[in-house]
């Protein structure tokens, strides 16, 4: 991997680098403009499996030649920073986009008794069955980010060969692969006052109109009690998925273990001073199989990889992340041969 962008000036660190990419930096400057554009996201729904629905919100530029489906982290959308950035850079490579919702983040509350979780690779297989349906002619790369990039990779490897089938190649950013890590780091410390208390915000919110919906089909108190993402967890998300508690689906959900069972070019990107993933939890070389690169950069933050586009440059922009992505997607899927597919 080529050295990563300088981040703005005052972005010395991982706290820092997370939060100036997610609320001040410069997210969508398509090729000949100079100022901010935000993605025009066309909205479909979708038919679950189960009898609920999914939103996705896509971008399909005129002569579209291929498709980048991109799974969000926890509480995002594709109103978040780091969609709004791989949609511009899509757009001008002439790749279409689409975002699939996890259950309830939408907008709007989904009908089923349940919601959604990091290890959701039956979710995520059912999302890009659809998509090949949906959109057949085109070759297809996956992005998942934070939760959404633990999820796809957790499809990845239960699907194994299979998922050449679907995408040509994946990439995971900022994945928490160990959950256990993970779960510990997000609910100690500033983590726990900066991050944490933000998610159990709108997920307290949530599991209150869920519980609207379906009485008695968790302890409410429980949940409205919880003051970390592990008490969360245990108490909302873990019995709503079958899991018999939160340890139980940290464990399992985990992708960590399993990322020699991919059988698809998969690019793991975790910058080694995000607050939310240790270092001391991320995979070496020898423990993912052929399939899988590890980029590993010293900054960058969680999903932050802003840079500054001059020495004083206080704001930066989040393209450089999507600017990298795409390309290893492209040559790794083999568009890069013969076609113009690495605009």
């Amino acid at each position: 991997m080529t050295a990563w962008p300088r981040p703005p000036f005052w972005q010395w660190e991982g706290h820092l680098q997370t939060i100036g990419a997610a609320l001040w930096a410069r997210r969508t400057v398509p090729t000949g403009q100079s100022r901010p554009v935000a993605p025009l996201w066309q909205r479909e729904r979708w038919d679950t499996p189960d009898g609920d629905f999914v939103d996705v919100d896509t971008i399909v530029p005129p002569n579209a030649r291929a498709l980048v489906v991109l799974f969000h982290g926890l509480e995002g959308s594709s109103a978040s920073h780091y969609a709004q950035a791989f949609a511009a850079e899509a757009q001008r490579r002439g790749w279409a986009m689409a975002v699939p919702h996890f259950r309830g983040c939408s907008g709007e509350p989904n009908r089923a008794p349940r919601a959604y979780h990091s290890g959701d690779h039956a979710e995520v297989d059912w999302m890009l069955m659809r998509v090949a349906q949906r959109w057949p002619a085109w070759p297809r790369v996956a992005v998942g980010v934070s939760l959404g990039g633990n999820a796809l990779l957790r499809w990845l490897q239960e699907a194994g060969s299979h998922a050449a089938v679907t995408v040509a190649a994946a990439a995971a950013i900022s994945a928490p692969l160990d959950l256990m890590a993970a779960g510990a780091a997000i609910d100690r410390g500033l983590n726990r006052v900066l991050y944490a208390r933000m998610f159990l915000r709108t997920m307290r919110r949530k599991a209150r109109e869920k519980w609207a919906q379906y009485p008695g089909l968790f302890d409410l108190q429980r949940v409205l009690a919880a003051r970390t993402l592990r008490a969360f967890d245990d108490a909302f998300t873990a019995p709503l998925h079958g899991f018999a508690g939160v340890d139980d689906y940290w464990r399992r959900a985990s992708s960590k273990p399993h990322l020699r069972a991919i059988r698809v070019p998969t690019l793991v990107l975790n910058a080694r001073n995000d607050p939310f993933v240790p270092a001391t939890s991320l995979p070496v070389a020898g423990e993912v199989g052929d399939w899988v690169q590890l980029w590993q950069p010293e900054r960058g933050g969680h999903v932050g990889f802003a840079q500054a586009a001059t020495r004083w440059d206080w704001r930066g922009e989040v393209g450089a992340l999507p600017r990298r992505v795409l390309p290893w997607l492209a040559r790794a899927a083999g568009w890069a041969d013969g076609a113009t597919m690495d605009a």
